[in-house]
């Protein structure tokens, strides 16, 4: 195979590959059927190497939990500077501008002052009669701002659960919370993410996971193409899901991509998909008329097989009765 061939083919799973000039014709279709959506994909060649790249959207279809990260990667989120907060780690001034940053203020033991001498009054004495040397008892000069650094914790500021839904988002507007971050999504709730056609269907589902900070491991999932026959193909970790989407064809009624457990689905295929719309007693017609032929088949087997027994021992009784020449 020359180069300039190689360069014409597009791959789109394990050792197979699509022409160039197909797959175009593919994305002009797909592209026309979403004229003026931001689901429109876009396509380039970078290195002599063919690359598409757009939003996939990715029907959610688990059947169990799943688990919201507390935090992002693991570090406190920090709120940002607020006037409208004593507590939000800023000095304003007179006009309402910001002086200086307070992210953590220097706490300092300072001793109390003595009172005036007007306002003293007699320290007591010892049993000896002496005058106690005066105690130097250091005291914890707090401010305002002082409590608000010192509330800490896993209770969150308005100020915080706005950064974290800056940060973080939703499903179907479902954001983390520490009573309901175990949740199931909605059944057939639909959310997309940003790939492109290079990317395999592990990286596909591990960008999913990072965008909505979902603790469960991709291993425990995969994605399904769901066609409204029944019929469920399963992408292998070698497809790349942009191009079976495309290749499916962008309407959604026909077909859809399914973010489903792993060990909960099994793969439908097209043959058996055919009979799954079907009523019981429309199925049960059908199992009658399978059995039936099958009864006709095997008498029909039986009968040639009786026929054929019979000459055999037909031709074994003419030999045994004709006599041995010498």
């Amino acid at each position: 195979m020359d180069y300039s061939h190689q360069t014409s083919l597009v791959p789109c799973g394990q050792d197979k590959y699509i022409s160039k000039n197909e797959l175009l014709l593919h994305l002009k279709t797909y592209n026309l059927y979403y004229e003026g959506q931001n689901l429109q994909l876009r396509h380039r060649e970078e290195e002599d190497e063919f690359i598409v790249e757009g939003l996939l959207n990715i029907s959610w279809g688990l059947r169990r939990p799943i688990r919201l990260q507390m935090q992002d990667d693991n570090e406190r989120i920090r709120p940002p500077p607020s006037s409208s907060s004593w507590h939000s780690g800023c000095n304003l001034g007179a006009q309402g501008t910001i002086l200086k940053p307070l992210t953590m203020p220097n706490i300092q033991i300072s001793e109390v002052d003595a009172p005036p001498e007007s306002e003293q009054t007699p320290s007591p004495t010892d049993s000896r009669g002496l005058k106690p040397v005066q105690e130097d008892t250091p005291q914890l000069m707090r401010t305002r701002s002082d409590v608000g650094v010192r509330r800490r914790g896993n209770v969150r500021t308005p100020s915080d659960q706005r950064r974290i839904r800056r940060h973080r988002f939703s499903i179907n507007g479902h954001f983390y919370n520490h009573k309901t971050s175990v949740f199931t999504p909605a059944y057939g709730s639909v959310t997309n993410v940003r790939i492109n056609s290079t990317m395999t269907t592990p990286q596909v589902l591990k960008l999913l996971l990072n965008k909505f900070k979902i603790e469960n491991s991709a291993e425990e999932f995969a994605l399904y193409v769901v066609h409204t026959s029944g019929e469920k193909q399963k992408l292998k970790t070698t497809d790349y899901p942009l191009i079976a989407r495309i290749l499916q064809g962008p309407c959604e009624q026909v077909s859809k991509v399914f973010l489903m457990e792993k060990d909960q689905v099994e793969e439908v295929t097209y043959d058996v998909a055919q009979y799954i719309k079907f009523e019981m007693p429309v199925l049960k017609s059908f199992i009658q008329k399978l059995q039936e032929e099958e009864d006709r088949e095997v008498k029909k087997l039986m009968r040639k097989y009786t026929v054929l027994r019979l000459m055999i021992r037909q031709r074994l009784e003419e030999i045994a009765e004709t006599p041995a020449t010498i």
